[in-house]
């Protein structure tokens, strides 16, 4: 790759990640005591636009289905679900450490194996590193107190499997969603929130007869394609790559990544695996619990098979400002805007009224939000600074749609309401402002 393409890749993270920081979406961790390597902090903005996506996937995924089940399990979980999940065994990345400077690093992620990227100084020898977070439970700090911050969602499913059965009594196929934070001692974050040591998953495990997993498979690719282009992605935005046995999880017998064009490049965003019986199998083991379920056909009881589509909340934020972020010329300016779908954007429109000092005009502009905010909660009253600087602030944070209050609204009740994307205005009445925006949805 030559510098300039580099350089290119380099300005393109480095400009989303200057917007998220200004206008509010995402902030480093503990920033004023210098932060904390892979944490970061989601500020107003940032936490509307994850919301928005998780509302999106669980109206998709759950709301829609009449097979599916949600679940919020605890993050704390007895350390006998990971030594039995393999995770206590078998979580682990190569790490390295520079002879020189002593800094550490991920082997899988370096193009020199040899000499450190940050000194030039020689490497050690690949040893495993196991990312799970360690910790006690209650007031001894013995082996017997051991527990783990979880460093995935699907376990929690997993052990809750028989509480649904028994509650429910669902027939195969069914599913369980989950939203949840996981924790990953990451060698070396890197990416912004690309690769962070505390993440947000959205994830499915959807039980079903082993006969029946690769039709079941099929059905969920073309499922999560849908998904994507929910999101306004675009096809060559997403990258499918299936995973060789030898680099597949344990557990996995078939998995297929789905990649997103980052600035930097294609790079992981969800996957799709058949994690057969493994999971269910192992827990009746080693816990003495029978989660079999009957079969109607035979009367015999068997362990259903499972088929998991995971989804990286983080990095679809990620991704969807990335994709959203655009320049270009309006007018005689250059802009910044998001062209993010109305579904996502964090605001879904800005009231402002034309001058801050005239008080008929600022009643009038108060009336009007409050009344589209009782049918829409996610707009803003803006009143500072000139309204090309209010236009230009909306449009970088991806505001769908202004409305101003002007001397005319007062004469004949109608509002100038302009289009994020083109510029363009138009008069509407304001009986018409709910209907117009919902067009926009």
């Amino acid at each position: 790759m030559s510098d300039d393409n580099k350089k290119e890749i380099s300005n393109g993270m480095e400009k989303i990640v200057s917007l998220c920081k200004r206008r509010g979406f995402i902030y480093p961790g503990s920033e004023i005591y210098g932060g904390l390597s892979g944490t970061f902090d989601y500020g107003p903005l940032g936490l509307a636009l994850k919301k928005n996506i998780e509302n999106l996937w669980w109206q998709q995924f759950v709301d829609s289905r009449d097979n599916m089940y949600g679940i919020d399990s605890a993050i704390l979980m007895n350390a006998k679900v990971w030594e039995t999940s393999g995770h206590v065994a078998g979580f682990s990345d190569p790490l390295v450490e520079c002879e020189k400077c002593k800094k550490r690093f991920r082997a899988d992620h370096l193009e020199n194996k040899e000499k450190c990227p940050e000194c030039e100084g020689n490497l050690g020898e690949s040893r495993q590193f196991n990312m799970m977070f360690k910790t006690h439970v209650g007031a001894m700090e013995d082996e017997t107190a051991v527990s783990y911050l979880r460093p995935e969602t699907a376990q929690g499913m997993f052990v809750n499997f028989k509480n649904i059965i028994d509650s429910y009594h669902p027939k195969l196929p069914f599913g369980l969603a989950q939203i949840g934070r996981a924790f990953r001692n990451e060698i070396s974050p890197r990416d912004f929130i690309f690769r962070v040591r505390e993440l947000e998953i959205m994830e499915l495990e959807y039980f079903l007869e082993e006969k029946n997993w690769s039709e079941q498979f099929e059905n969920w690719r073309k499922e999560i394609q849908k998904w994507f282009t929910s999101l306004g992605f675009e096809e060559n935005d997403i990258k499918e790559v299936e995973i060789e046995e030898g680099d597949r999880a344990h557990y996995s017998k078939r998995t297929l990544d789905f990649h997103f064009k980052f600035p930097g490049g294609y790079d992981e965003i969800g996957g799709l695996a058949y994690r057969t019986d493994f999971d269910l199998k192992n827990h009746i083991e080693k816990s003495g619990v029978d989660m079999g379920v009957m079969d109607p056909a035979t009367n015999e009881r068997f362990v259903p098979h499972v088929i998991e589509p995971t989804f990286g909340l983080g990095r679809h934020v990620l991704a969807v400002l990335a994709k959203a972020y655009t320049e270009d010329e309006l007018g005689d300016e250059k802009r910044v805007y998001l062209k993010l779908n109305s579904k996502l954007a964090p605001i879904k429109a800005a009231v402002f009224p034309l001058l801050r000092n005239k008080p008929e005009l600022m009643v009038k502009a108060r009336e009007v939000y409050a009344m589209i905010k009782k049918e829409i909660p996610q707009i803003i009253f803006d009143d500072n600074g000139n309204i090309g600087k209010r236009y230009r602030r909306q449009d970088e944070i991806g505001t769908p749609a202004c409305m101003t209050i002007d001397f005319q609204t007062l004469d004949d009740n109608t509002v100038t309401i302009r289009d994020r994307d083109t510029g363009e205005q138009k008069r509407i009445n304001i009986s018409e402002i709910i209907s117009e925006l919902s067009k926009k949805s």
